[in-house]
């Protein structure tokens, strides 16, 4: 049986829950080309700025946090207050990174997520608001704008409603705004590479020969253990190309595998992948699995319960690390 312990209180039997959905596969070693490969050159670009999280209940830095109180001096100085760093008392301001995920294809004006982590002394950003704050990349450009009310992760199983959950790393939905696009002329492209997650000579020539016998033409071919070389057929484009074949079902080395699609939040998985006896502390809550479990027993008993998917994966990732899962994670 899994129990779940919030802090100060007993065990107690939950269930598991997907916010948008859960599947169990009956099939251990099947998935899609999509699950087990990228498009070499379609990737997301990883983005990072400096910031501050204002309105905070008295839970911000402390006045011995000097680059705070230099940060909120500079802000000032942008709309003409004049202010000396060392006069700064506020506790109701906390220096923070912010970070977000650029996907591929993402234009001027869409909206992403990112994820708000304090440097400084603050004790909890909830209620907190970042103030706009540019996101960069690795080659120093501004590729987004980050601001907006930070929201916290913590439920209460009761009701399923939410409880205090003072935490320094925070989230701000929806919380930037693309600026500049990464363009990738994929449309006139006449070859492609697939780039396999994990290095396997098997895994790589059975891509190709799926390809090569659903088109009925040599269209691909495996150029080592992580690579498959693909040419575009003349009678349809190369996103038309890429979606056949990225919906491609493939038979995987035997290897347990779990599939994770966070966009969606669905989770594919054999039903016999076993679970070691383990503890996960995870945010007000631990999961206690006290004997050897499935990951479809898992599922079952634990699907009532407010988790997201991050939660979830969070979950899988930590029993995964803790070498209590015995399976690969693939997080798409």
């Amino acid at each position: 049986m899994i129990y779940l312990l919030e802090k100060f209180e007993k065990f107690l039997t939950i269930t598991f829950f997907a916010i948008l959905s859960l599947f169990i596969s009956t099939n251990l070693f099947a998935a899609t080309i999509k699950d087990v490969s990228n498009i070499v050159g379609v990737r997301s670009n990883q983005l990072i700025g400096y910031g501050l999280v204002v309105g905070l209940n008295g839970s911000g830095d402390s006045t011995s946090s000097k680059f705070t109180n230099q940060t909120l001096s500079n802000l000032l100085k942008n709309v003409h207050v004049q202010l000396n760093p060392k006069d700064i008392k506020s506790k109701n301001v906390a220096a923070v990174m912010v970070t977000a995920t650029l996907p591929p294809f993402a234009r001027e004006g869409d909206k992403i997520d990112v994820t708000v982590s304090s440097i400084g002394d603050a004790t909890s950003l909830q209620g907190g608001v970042l103030l706009i704050t540019p996101l960069k990349a690795v080659n120093g450009k501004i590729y987004a704008l980050a601001q907006g009310p930070v929201t916290m992760g913590g439920f209460n199983l009761r009701g399923g409603k939410k409880q205090k959950h003072f935490t320094t790393t925070v989230k701000v939905l929806n919380g930037a705004t693309v600026e500049r696009s990464v363009i990738w002329d994929l449309y006139h492209q006449k070859f492609a590479t697939l780039s396999l997650k994990q290095s396997n000579f098997n895994l790589a020539i059975n891509i190709q020969n799926k390809i090569n016998s659903f088109f009925k033409q040599k269209l691909a071919v495996a150029i080592d253990p992580r690579s498959v070389k693909l040419k575009k057929p003349k009678n349809i484009t190369m996103p038309e190309f890429l979606a056949k074949i990225e919906k491609l079902n493939i038979s995987l080395p035997q290897q347990n595998i779990i599939a994770i699609n966070e966009n969606t939040g669905t989770i594919t998985a054999g039903g016999d992948i076993t679970i070691n006896p383990s503890v996960i502390i995870y945010g007000n809550f631990t999961i206690k699995i006290k004997n050897p479990t499935t990951i479809t027993e898992l599922a079952r008993d634990l699907k009532k319960s407010n988790a997201t998917p991050q939660d979830i994966i969070a979950i899988l990732e930590n029993l995964k690390q803790s070498q209590n899962l015995n399976a690969k994670l693939i997080i798409n």
